[in-house]
């Protein structure tokens, strides 16, 4: 399991920012306890002193009797701090300046490990990385609805539409749930509307939510990032190379949509490099296409058809346009 630097950045950035109303809001609150009681400011500043006076007495002579002091002092000051709370009404929990997580301290790490309220932030950010380009929202196991495939079977005698995206079904279901270091590739083929994108956004989904890093994008904007990246034509060349950097190191890859792209040297250049690249790190990728495997084989080199179909489970999704039968619906 790994980490995507750049949604762990924007996780880091939201808890900060959750840290900084917070202590906005404590500001707030001190602020209208010295309003009703100003002799609490006072001794508040009365109350740092003594800890800076603490600590700078420690390296002094006569340490032990001299921290003894300072120590009964800043008991007595936070007592008579507590008697003018409740007189101006305020309990003292209401000026306590909490951590959000005490167990970490709002760092969001607990000792070399990441702390669970950074891993929450983290998922959140990454389920809003792929909502902003997956749109998820029913994409779930329990709303794919095997229904819409018809149950005759198909010509020749093979199996109904329905009886083969059953099985890609349960192989798709099983695969999120068991996703890990040995878990198959997969290429999903088949003609348009059938539910290649929507199974995809299930996988990313349940995957994502188990704190695999997974990046999602179709095949024309990846190539066009690797173009910005190699071309340096993006505005940030850093940030271009960065996301080609993701596309090669998240845990899970789905690359939506290959086929739509122009073909040019280029792309199957980029191609090759995406799909070797991540088969030599033991990374996984989940491709779909529109295309048949032979139309691959006319617009691809035989390095990359010849990894999609040796090292890719491929799943052949079968049946007519589901997207126009609720449309008819």
């Amino acid at each position: 399991m790994s980490f995507d630097k750049k949604i762990m950045a924007q996780a880091r950035s939201a808890l900060m920012e959750k840290r900084r109303l917070h202590d906005e809001q404590h500001e707030r609150r001190l602020e209208r306890i010295y309003q009703a009681a100003p002799r609490v400011r006072v001794l508040d500043n009365e109350i740092r002193r003594t800890m800076s006076d603490f600590f700078g007495a420690a390296l002094a002579p006569g340490a032990e009797d001299r921290g003894d002091e300072i120590r009964r002092r800043n008991l007595e000051l936070q007592e008579e701090r507590r008697a003018e709370l409740l007189r101006a009404g305020y309990s003292e929990a209401y000026s306590d300046d909490e951590y959000l997580c005490s167990k970490c301290r709002d760092t969001g790490y607990f000792g070399t490990k990441i702390c669970d309220c950074l891993l929450t932030f983290y998922k959140e950010e990454q389920r809003r990385s792929l909502s902003n380009l997956l749109r998820l929202g029913d994409e779930t196991f329990e709303n794919f609805n095997l229904s819409y495939y018809d149950d005759a079977p198909a010509p020749g005698g093979d199996a109904s539409p329905r009886r083969a995206m059953e099985i890609i079904y349960d192989i798709c279901v099983d695969y999120a749930g068991k996703f890990g270091p040995k878990s198959m590739n997969l290429f999903f083929t088949g003609s348009p509307g059938l539910g290649k994108t929507f199974l995809s956004a299930c996988i990313a989904h349940v995957v994502s939510e188990n704190g695999n890093s997974v990046v999602y994008d179709t095949a024309l904007s990846v190539f066009d990032k690797f173009g910005d990246a190699k071309f340096m034509r993006a505005a940030d060349p850093d940030e271009a190379r960065s996301e080609v950097k993701r596309f090669l190191e998240c845990d899970l890859l789905i690359l939506d949509d290959l086929g739509t792209e122009m073909t040019t040297a280029f792309t199957i250049s980029a191609l090759y490099e995406i799909i070797n690249t991540r088969l030599m790190t033991g990374r996984k990728t989940i491709v779909s296409s529109n295309l048949a495997p032979d139309e691959l084989r006319q617009r691809y080199s035989e390095q990359i058809t010849s990894r999609l179909e040796g090292e890719y489970q491929v799943l052949i999704f079968r049946g007519d346009d589901i997207r126009k039968k609720k449309n008819a619906v």
